[in-house]
C-alpha cells in the first residue's frame, strides 16, 4: 500500500510544469548510435525517406514541432507501419495540442511493437500530454502501469536516465515513494548533475522532511537550469517556510543555549573571584590600607557587575521567548494529541501573557527612594558634627553633607547625587545613626566604626553601585509582581530564571561587597586601633540584638494594654539566653557566598594582623555629643509608635 506525503500534490504539480516536454527528459540528447539503426530499418522501408525523417528529428529536437508534423507525416505516408514514426509523430502532435491524434498514433506504435521505446513515449504523454497539461488520476495510473511494463523490459543503459525520469515522475503522481526513490537514488548514480536529478532528491527530501536538503537540492536544480518558476513553485508548496521555520528556532535555541553558557559562566566567574578575593585578603600586607592586588580585584568586580547588571536586561527576551514557547509547546502538543485540557491550556497560556507582561513592565516602574529618618542640625549635635570632619580629615576624605537620625540601629553611610556628581565625587554624603544603637556606646570605639564608615568613601565604594542596585530592584519589583499574579509556579520559567539569576549576582555582588569591607576595616584599624574597631563592631552587633527585643517586647505590652510606648531608648536591657545566644550565633557564625559581610570572627582576626595605629584614643560616651537626648529619643518613639498604628 502507497503513502502520500500531504505536499506531494502541489510538487506533483510543479513537477509537471518542468518535466512535460521531450527535451527535458532527453537529458543526455540523443543516441546517435540507436538513430543510426533506426535509419536502417527505414532504409528497408523506405530509402528515399531516411533524410526526411533526419530532418523532421532535428526539428522536433530543435522544438519546432509543425516542421516536425509535417515531415513525419511525409515519412510515415510512405511508411505506415514503422513505429518509430508512428512515436515520434505522436509525440509532436501531442505537443502541437492535437492531444486525442498523438496518443492514438502512439498506441498503434505500441501495437506495432510493444518495446520500451513506445511503451514509454505512451505513457509519457498519456500522463502528460503537452506543455503545462496534465492528465486526469486515472490516466496517469494507467500510464504508470504501462512504464512498469516498460521498465521491465530489456533496454539501453543509454536511455536510462530517461525513463527513470519518467518512471520517477509518474511514480510521484501516484504516490508509490518506493518506486520514486528507486528512480531517484538511479538518476543520482547516473546523471547526478541533471537538474531533473536534483528536483526529484528535493522532492524526495521534503517527503521525508528533510526541509534543508529540500531547499538546497532544489536551489541546486535551479543553477543547472530548472526554471525559476518551477522552483519557485516547489518552495512555495511549504517547502520555504517550513525551512525557515526551522531556521529561525535553530537560530532561537543556539542563541538560548549560548544565553545559558553565559550564565554558566557568570556563575564559575563569580566563584573563581570570591575564592581569588580571598586569597589576596589572607596574603595581603594587613598595614598597608590597599594592595595594588587589591585595587585590581575592585576593578575587576565592578567590571563584572555591571555585565552581570547588563546581562539581566539582555535575558529579558530570552525568559519571554521561553516562557511563550513554552506555553505554546505546550498547547500544541495537546493539540496534536487530540485530547486538549482547556483549563491547564487556559492557564499556561495566559499565565504566559501575564508573565511576559509583568517583566516588560517591571523596568519602568519607578521606586521613589526616600531617605531614612530625619536630618541632624548642627545645632543638635555641634560635637557629632565635628568628630564627623575630625575622621574625615584623617581618613583622607570630604566629610559628610548631612547627618540622619532612624529610630532603629543603623550606622551606615551613602551617597545621593546624579552618575555625575558620584563619579566627580560631588554627590551629597549622608551618614546615618540609628539612636538605638548610641547607648552606652563609647566615643572612642565609635569613631573606629566611623572610620570603617568613611573608608567606603576613601575607597569610593558609595560613588558606584548604581548598577547593582538597578538590576536589584527591578528584580524585586518582578519578584513581586509575580506573586502578586500568583504566577511563581514550577512550571513558570520566568520564576526559575528569577531564582537562579538572583543567586548569581547575589554570589557576584557580595562578594565585592565583602572585599570592601576587609578593606574598610583596615582602614578603621590603621587609623585607630584593632581593639577600637572591634569593640565598636561588637557593640553595634549587640545592640541590634538587644535592642530588638526589648522594642519587641515594649511593642508587645503597649498593644496587650492599649496604651503608648514608653521611650524605648530608656528601657532597662534584657539579658535573657535567647539574646545571649543570639548575639553568639552572630559572632561566631562562619562567612558564606552569600553574605554581604565577612562573619565578625573573620574581621577582628584580620584587623588583630594590623600592627600601627596613628591617632590617640579618646574616652566619652557618644550621647555625650548631643545635646538633648530626651527629646531625640522622644521624638523617635513618636515615630516608631505613628509607623505601628499607621500599620
Amino acid at each position: 500500500m502507497s503513502t502520500r506525503h500531504p505536499l506531494l500534490g502541489l510538487l506533483c504539480l510543479a513537477a509537471g510544469l518542468f518535466l512535460t516536454s521531450p527535451a527535458a527528459a532527453q537529458t543526455t540528447g540523443r543516441n546517435m548510435t540507436k538513430e543510426a539503426t533506426f535509419w536502417e530499418q527505414l532504409k528497408v522501408i523506405s530509402p528515399d525517406s531516411v533524410e526526411t525523417f533526419k530532418a523532421a528529428t532535428t526539428a522536433m529536437d530543435s522544438d519546432k514541432y509543425d516542421d516536425a508534423v509535417t515531415l513525419y507525416q511525409t515519412v510515415y505516408k510512405k511508411a505506415p507501419h514503422f513505429d518509430v514514426v508512428m512515436r515520434r509523430l505522436g509525440m509532436c502532435l501531442a505537443l502541437q495540442g492535437k492531444t486525442a491524434e498523438g496518443l492514438a498514433l502512439l498506441k498503434d506504435a505500441v501495437a506495432t511493437n510493444r518495446n520500451t521505446d513506445n511503451l514509454s513515449a505512451l505513457a509519457q504523454y498519456l500522463a502528460y500530454p503537452g506543455d503545462n497539461k496534465q492528465s486526469t488520476p486515472q490516466q496517469k495510473a494507467e500510464a504508470f502501469a504501462l512504464m512498469k511494463e516498460a521498465m521491465a523490459m530489456p533496454h539501453l543503459d543509454s536511455d536510462d536516465d530517461y525513463y527513470q525520469l519518467i518512471l520517477g515522475q509518474l511514480a510521484l503522481d501516484n504516490g508509490d515513494l518506493p518506486t520514486f526513490r528507486k528512480a531517484t537514488e538511479r538518476l543520482s548514480v547516473i546523471q547526478p548533475n541533471s537538474p531533473a536529478t536534483h528536483y526529484f532528491k528535493a522532492v524526495l527530501a521534503a517527503n521525508e522532511e528533510d526541509w534543508f536538503t529540500a531547499e538546497r537540492e532544489i536551489k541546486t536544480a535551479e543553477g543547472l537550469g530548472l526554471p525559476h518558476e518551477v522552483a519557485q513553485e516547489f518552495l512555495d508548496a511549504g517547502i520555504h517556510t517550513r525551512v525557515t521555520a526551522y531556521r529561525l528556532l535553530i537560530y532561537a535555541v543556539a542563541l538560548v543555549l549560548a544565553w545559558i553558557v553565559g550564565l554558566a559562566a557568570l556563575f564559575l566567574v563569580g566563584k573563581l573571584m570570591s575564592r581569588r578575593t580571598l586569597r589576596s585578603i589572607e596574603d595581603a600586607d594587613p598595614n598597608v590600607a590597599t594592595t595594588s592586588a587589591e585595587l585590581s580585584l575592585r576593578k575587576l568586580y565592578r567590571r563584572l557587575i555591571s555585565v552581570a547588571g547588563f546581562y539581566y536586561y539582555l535575558s529579558i527576551p530570552f525568559v519571554i521567548f521561553l516562557v511563550i514557547a513554552v506555553a505554546g509547546g505546550i498547547t500544541y502538543a495537546a493539540f496534536m494529541a487530540g485530547q486538549i485540557p482547556i483549563k491547564l491550556i487556559l492557564i499556561l497560556d495566559i499565565g504566559a501573557l501575564v508573565t511576559s507582561y509583568k517583566m516588560i513592565r517591571s523596568l519602568f516602574i519607578k521606586i521613589e527612594r526616600e531617605d531614612p529618618g530625619r536630618a541632624l542640625t548642627q545645632e543638635e549635635a555641634p560635637a557629632l558634627w565635628d568628630l564627623t570632619r575630625r575622621v574625615a580629615e584623617t581618613i583622607g576624605t570630604r566629610a559628610v553633607d548631612e547627618i540622619r537620625i532612624t529610630p532603629g540601629t543603623d550606622l551606615a553611610v551613602y551617597e545621593r547625587g546624579s552618575r555625575r556628581e558620584k563619579a566627580n565625587d560631588q554627590a551629597h554624603r549622608i551618614l546615618l545613626v540609628g539612636l538605638g544603637v548610641v547607648n552606652g556606646f563609647e566615643i572612642n570605639a565609635f569613631r573606629a566604626v566611623l572610620a570603617h564608615e568613611y573608608g567606603h568613601f576613601s575607597h569610593r565604594d558609595t560613588a558606584g553601585g548604581e548598577v547593582a542596585l538597578r538590576v536589584n530592584q527591578d528584580m524585586i519589583k518582578f519578584a513581586r509582581a509575580m506573586v502578586l499574579s500568583r504566577q511563581n509556579v514550577w512550571w513558570n520559567v520566568a520564576f526559575h530564571f528569577l531564582r537562579i539569576y538572583l543567586f548569581i549576582f547575589r554570589r557576584l555582588s557580595h562578594g565585592a561587597t565583602r572585599l570592601q569591607e576587609v578593606l574598610a576595616d583596615r582602614i578603621a584599624a590603621l587609623k585607630y586601633g584593632a581593639a577600637a574597631f572591634e569593640e565598636g563592631l561588637k557593640h553595634v552587633i549587640m545592640k541590634s540584638v538587644e535592642f530588638e527585643t526589648a522594642a519587641n517586647s515594649e511593642i508587645k505590652a503597649s498593644a496587650q494594654a492599649r496604651r503608648a510606648l514608653q521611650n524605648i531608648y530608656d528601657l532597662p536591657l534584657i539579658h535573657t539566653a535567647d539574646v545571649a545566644q543570639a548575639a553568639e550565633e552572630i559572632l561566631n557564625r562562619e562567612t558564606s557566598e552569600d553574605d554581604t559581610h565577612p562573619c565578625p570572627n573573620d574581621r577582628f582576626r584580620l584587623t588583630r594582623r594590623v600592627n600601627s595605629q596613628t591617632e590617640p584614643p579618646l574616652s566619652g560616651m557618644v550621647w555625650d555629643l548631643f545635646k538633648d537626648k530626651l527629646a531625640l529619643t522622644t521624638e523617635m518613639t513618636a515615630l516608631i509608635q505613628t509607623r505601628l498604628q499607621n500599620y
